[in-house]
């Protein structure tokens, strides 16, 4: 392995993921834990697999200081589908429930929840371009939950510190993009879900963390496939499961461990995201953060150079230097770093000295 050349990858998801993970994966593709077969081709039902999701478990429970009274459900959909099946369950009939919308996927989720019923808007930083976290929420006491998203992957905003709802409203967290990238207070949330192929594994599995007064709260008669107190009671394991990810994510969480766990792996992401903050700080203007300083996602940079010609030679001349995954999203365009917890500090320095390098020469 020593000749192998791999890229610095600042992509927003799938993302990044730790050389030792995939190098254990490898190694274990073919025959895993002395079955004669990938864990790719073993029953769900086996207790080689049911060891696997365990231990996923327990690793996430220690990462995270999750309490007893929350159930860990490893499920398929996406993010995406969690927008909609969380108002399913944890939406009453005839109640209404809060989002804040501070970018793209607080707004799909707000969008999706409307479909299925009654949604407000506590907060909407649309009109400022979703480059901040909101000062001010107005805020439902009857509302069925508050949903935020802590962390915006387009527009690389993050909340640092949870909203907080009035007395009795449980609090709804997508947390895809900064999940396991530094401690929370897992207490202080009734549900929180995350698609794990942004900072915990690939894609194909979505960690759900709830707590069970909210499993309480599922109505009769929903699909099965969309009902929380079905899933959280078979274990994740109702129907057959993406048991290659929930594999991989338990890597994932392995390798957290070992880093120190979350606080530690903060301290290094700070170290990271500062890196290239101050590129852009340096720069006089030449590249554009979009995030106000107090909003800065530790996960997700997005910035501007002084035209979209040269955000393209930007993104070719970073490609020819092994940087990928660096333009922004097509919604937005500009330019991205997604700087998860697998990217390097290495990484993190090949960039600065990238960008200021294409400064000199096109400045």
């Amino acid at each position: 392995m020593s000749d192998l050349k791999r890229a610095y990858n600042f992509n927003p998801g799938p993302g990044a993921l730790p050389l030792e993970v995939l190098q254990q994966a490898q190694a274990e593709l073919l025959d895993f834990k002395g079955t004669g077969m990938s864990v790719m081709e073993i029953s769900h039902r086996s207790k080689e697999f049911e060891a696997v999701i365990q231990t996923a478990e327990a690793d996430l429970r220690e990462l995270l200081g999750i309490p007893s009274n929350y159930k860990i459900m490893f499920l398929q959909g996406g993010a995406t589908l969690q927008f909609a099946m969380l108002a399913m369950n944890l939406r009453p009939a005839g109640a209404s429930a809060d989002y804040i919308v501070t970018g793209t996927w607080s707004k799909t989720a707000i969008k999706e929840a409307k479909k299925l019923g009654t949604a407000r808007a506590a907060a909407n930083t649309e009109a400022d371009g979703f480059n901040c976290i909101p000062a001010k929420l107005d805020l439902d006491p009857k509302a069925a939950y508050l949903h935020f998203t802590s962390n915006e992957t387009i527009h690389g905003v993050e909340f640092f510190t949870e909203p907080t709802p009035p007395d009795g409203v449980p609090l709804v967290c997508d947390t895809s993009s900064n999940f396991i990238s530094r401690p929370i207070d897992v207490s202080k949330y009734a549900f929180l879900y995350a698609g794990a192929q942004k900072n915990a594994g690939p894609s194909g599995v979505t960690v759900v963390i709830a707590r069970d007064d909210m499993i309480e709260r599922t109505p009769e008669n929903l699909p099965v496939m969309l009902d929380y107190k079905t899933l959280a009671a078979s274990g994740s394991l109702h129907n057959t499961p993406p048991s290659f990810a929930i594999y991989m994510v338990g890597l994932v969480f392995q390798w957290a461990k070992k880093q120190g766990g979350l606080a530690a792996i903060e301290k290094t992401n700070r170290v990271k995201a500062g890196m290239v903050y101050d590129a852009i700080d340096q720069s006089g203007g030449f590249y554009r953060g979009h995030a106000k300083v107090d909003a800065r996602s530790l996960m997700n940079i997005p910035f501007r150079l002084p035209s979209e010609e040269l955000e393209d030679t930007f993104a070719k001349e970073a490609k020819k230097n092994n940087l990928i995954g660096l333009k922004g999203h097509r919604s937005v365009g500009g330019m991205r770093a997604s700087v998860y917890n697998a990217v390097t500090i290495e990484g993190a320095t090949a960039l600065v000295d990238f960008m200021k390098e294409f400064q000199k020469k096109n400045g």
